[in-house]
């Protein structure tokens, strides 16, 4: 009797013991779980041709090239292509509003480039982008400022006003910041295309690894709002 009372009691807590498990299991994955099952974050990639992928194939280009190394890392994104090939600054304020479609949660904003090429007005390049960001911050838009660096060919007094406009702005704004986006990749023939000027799809590739743990940050902000807006 005793020892079908000791089997009994023994499978007894062997059940209740399954059942704390289980429990712990579901507790301990239910955040993840949640966080496959959510809605993929929606950023933007808002540039001008080295966000769009001139002069390569379409699979080659950088929200295409960025979206498949944040999906091989497990997150879940979806990376909207709004760059435009010769964009300014100047370019990318006026088509904001298109640019930018409801339901964005964040953007990489690489754009200045061409102003820099052009001998644009640094002044003018900043207020710009200084328009760009207080139109993001406004809806909430988490940021990524994707950095620039001027040619040499237009001299050192245009190169020290346009080199700080970036992380000024970043600093304004609280949105993080990428120094420049072409870093590893500029001057290197290897990784760009004839003109010296635009990378290459393995260019690109080394864009996308260096910038990775700024998106992912990127993504962490994302995050965070969206428990903030669940708890208010």
């Amino acid at each position: 009797m005793k020892a079908k009372q000791s089997a009994s009691s023994f499978v007894g807590q062997m059940v209740r013991l399954a059942v704390i498990v289980n429990l712990w299991i579901a507790t301990g994955m239910g955040g993840a779980m949640a966080e496959d099952k959510a809605a993929p974050i929606r950023i933007v990639a808002f540039g001008d041709s080295l966000t769009a992928g001139y002069g390569l194939q379409p699979s080659e280009a950088f929200p295409v090239q960025l979206a498949a190394a944040l999906k091989a890392k497990g997150y879940a994104v979806d990376v909207a292509n709004a760059g435009v090939s010769g964009d300014t600054t100047s370019g990318g304020l006026e088509r904001f509003d298109w640019a930018i479609p409801e339901g964005t949660e964040a953007v990489i904003l690489e754009l200045g480039a061409n102003d820099a090429l052009r001998g644009i007005d640094p002044d003018r390049a900043r207020e710009n982008l200084d328009k760009i960001l207080t139109k993001l911050r406004a809806r909430n838009i988490e940021v990524l400022v994707a950095g620039m660096m001027a040619p040499k060919n237009w001299g050192k007094e245009y190169e020290a006003r346009f080199a700080p406009i970036f992380s000024d702005l970043a600093t304004k704004h609280g949105a993080s910041l990428y120094p420049f986006f072409l870093d590893g990749v500029a001057l290197d023939a290897k990784l760009n295309l004839p003109d010296g000027l635009h990378p290459t799809g393995p260019g690109v590739g080394v864009i996308v690894e260096r910038i990775l743990p700024k998106v992912e940050e990127l993504i962490g902000r994302v995050r965070e709002r969206r428990v903030a807006v669940s708890k208010s």
